[in-house]
């Protein structure tokens, strides 16, 4: 038996009783570690909240295992129970997907375990989750590659009135272009797209593309360790945004369209100050 289960965006004990029940009953369990980040329990200290929380050994799960290794795991799952940890919702990524497709054509019984993920913690902010439209991510920029594919998708959700949610590029064991062409991997340094960033990024592409689909003047929600204590939501115009401090990772921004009155007085509560730069 596979275990897909949802850890939720929190912590350590936002697992469900369903989850971390599956977790104790299995004899292997694994953690990816590329699609999001779990911030108190991959850290240099390792996963030992975790692993006292639940009461089991944890192995890490990086994508380069998941995607060329996923048969061994999937082998172990042929003959015992295993378990796979997925940071917020087991299909909030498309490789959780590919691995439970996999599963069913080896035969190995699949159970998910939901939880919460960002594509519905947004609702926080008071913008209604039927009232978005596509979804985009946001790539780091190079010196070589500024991709702008987001752009269509935004131009047409903002023509309907519809919000775009935008994730935000995490790069974590990711191979320098210099050691695969020297035929030996040697990984940068863990990297997590800061809101301001994203917004620079837009509005460079705005500028190049020139279709008014967005502007600085345009109104969104950055969010900051959503399901966290110390999560940070703040609404205001992008060059608004552009100044905000949003702390550490993960980010992800909202570009919002037409809004109905509730929503309209939800986000209130997080608009900025006027002259201040805080949240009110």
């Amino acid at each position: 038996m596979l275990y897909m289960i949802g850890l939720g965006l929190g912590d350590e004990k936002d697992i469900t009783v369903r989850g971390l029940e599956a977790v104790q009953k299995s004899q292997k369990v694994f953690i990816e570690a590329y699609t999001s980040l779990l911030s108190f329990g991959l850290s240099s200290n390792g996963l030992s909240t975790l692993e006292k929380l639940y009461g089991k050994s944890i192995t890490v799960a990086d994508r380069e295992m998941v995607e060329e290794k996923a048969d061994d795991i999937l082998l172990e799952a042929t003959s015992s129970d295993v378990a796979f940890l997925v940071v917020g919702d087991p299909f909030g990524a498309t490789t959780h997907t590919d691995l439970v497709v996999r599963a069913k054509k080896l035969g190995v019984d699949v159970k998910v375990v939901h939880n919460a993920s960002v594509m519905n913690a947004i609702g926080v902010c008071g913008l209604q989750l039927y009232r978005y439209g596509e979804t985009v991510s946001l790539p780091f920029f190079t010196d070589t590659w500024r991709p702008d594919s987001f752009y269509e998708k935004i131009q047409r959700n903002r023509k309907l009135g519809l919000h775009t949610l935008c994730l935000l590029d995490i790069r974590v064991k990711e191979p320098s272009l210099e050691s695969l062409c020297r035929g030996k991997k040697q990984y940068e340094p863990p990297r997590f797209m800061a809101i301001n960033v994203a917004i620079e990024q837009l509005l460079e592409v705005e500028q190049m593309r020139g279709e008014n689909a967005y502007n600085e003047d345009t109104t969104c929600v950055g969010f900051a360790r959503l399901g966290s204590e110390d999560q940070l939501v703040v609404a205001g115009s992008m060059k608004q945004l552009l100044e905000v401090d949003f702390g550490p990772p993960l980010h992800c921004l909202v570009i919002v369209g037409d809004t109905h009155p509730v929503e309209e007085e939800m986000l209130d509560f997080y608009k900025l100050v006027k002259d201040r730069g805080q949240a009110s």
